[in-house]
């Protein structure tokens, strides 16, 4: 790296973003986070209200060298009602929108954008393997996703957009949560028959990649998922292993699909074999290649 960045992160005070905070000040950067509420570090924005002006948070704060979207309705309340997904989508696109008029009408603009996105792009895909240069599938997530991108394309005309499409995330909060409370109380086993792929990166490796995405020269889609795929069941069982818990209980497909409906078909029942090919032939190293060191830096 050659020097200090002074990093803005929309959507920074969840996992995510608290933990690419922590990455980019170890790592000697300055980070601000947008927030609707004052504090420390925090700058007050309400992006479905106002603007995202660039250049008056410069007047105080300094040139901003890179802007982090990660903001963005959660996908996990289950099951999806009208308003669910009304909610997931426009809070997504709002903010998106408003940070790419921001950049466009800075006087001084960010060298880069790096954009939320997610593995859902992709939908339900099987066994086909699946890198940046696959096409858009089809479903509810599928269709979010690409809305989410194509807001901030607008900004490419401007500065680097860098699309970070995320899978799913081992920490200890989040995505795994629920997953760590069924291993808890001993109901862990196949979803589904087990079979379906589930494209997971360690919350450290996520963090660590969004910050490659920040210092290194790269833009268009990447994939924020480890080397080595894992199916659902390879993921419950290394869970329960490593939790001394059981692996016994199987849960049949249709009984997510009726409890959970759409949310649960396309967040647990989905299977996409993705692979990094973006971030590996860029020179990035995983942390935690195999989901063994996945599921043991998101326990530790």
């Amino acid at each position: 790296m050659a020097r200090s960045l002074t990093v803005l992160i929309a959507g920074g005070t969840g996992m995510i973003g608290t933990a690419l905070r922590g990455e980019l000040e170890v790592a000697g950067h300055t980070v601000f986070l947008l927030s609707r509420s004052a504090g420390p570090g925090r700058i007050q924005w309400e992006p479905g209200n106002s603007a995202l002006n660039l250049d008056e948070i410069a007047q105080q704060h300094g040139h901003i060298d890179a802007v982090v979207n990660l903001a963005g309705s959660t996908i996990s309340k289950m099951p999806w009602t009208a308003k669910t997904k009304h909610d997931i989508l426009y809070s997504r696109l709002s903010s998106t929108t408003a940070i790419v008029e921001g950049i466009a009408s800075a006087s001084n603009k960010p060298q880069v954008l790096v954009q939320g996105s997610a593995v859902g792009f992709y939908g339900d895909r099987g066994n086909e393997a699946l890198t940046e240069n696959s096409e858009h599938g089809s479903g509810f997530l599928a269709d979010v996703v690409a809305s989410w991108e194509a807001a901030a394309q607008p900004a490419e005309k401007h500065t680097r957009v860098a699309y970070a499409r995320t899978g799913l995330v081992l920490g200890k909060a989040g995505a795994l949560g629920p997953l760590r409370l069924i291993t808890q109380l001993f109901a862990s086993g196949p979803l589904a028959g087990g079979k379906d792929w589930w494209p997971w990166i360690s919350l450290r490796d996520e963090a660590r990649a969004l910050a490659f995405l920040i210092e290194n020269e790269i833009a268009g889609p990447v994939n924020l998922v480890a080397p080595t795929p894992a199916t659902s069941g390879t993921v419950m069982k290394t869970l329960a292993r490593q939790m001394k818990r059981p692996y016994w209980f199987p849960t049949p497909g249709f009984a997510i699909s009726l409890i959970l409906g759409q949310a649960g078909r396309e967040l647990l029942l989905s299977s996409q074999k993705i692979v990094p090919e973006v971030l590996l032939s860029s020179g990035f190293t995983f942390t935690d290649s195999d989901i063994e060191d996945g599921v043991r830096s998101a326990l530790g």
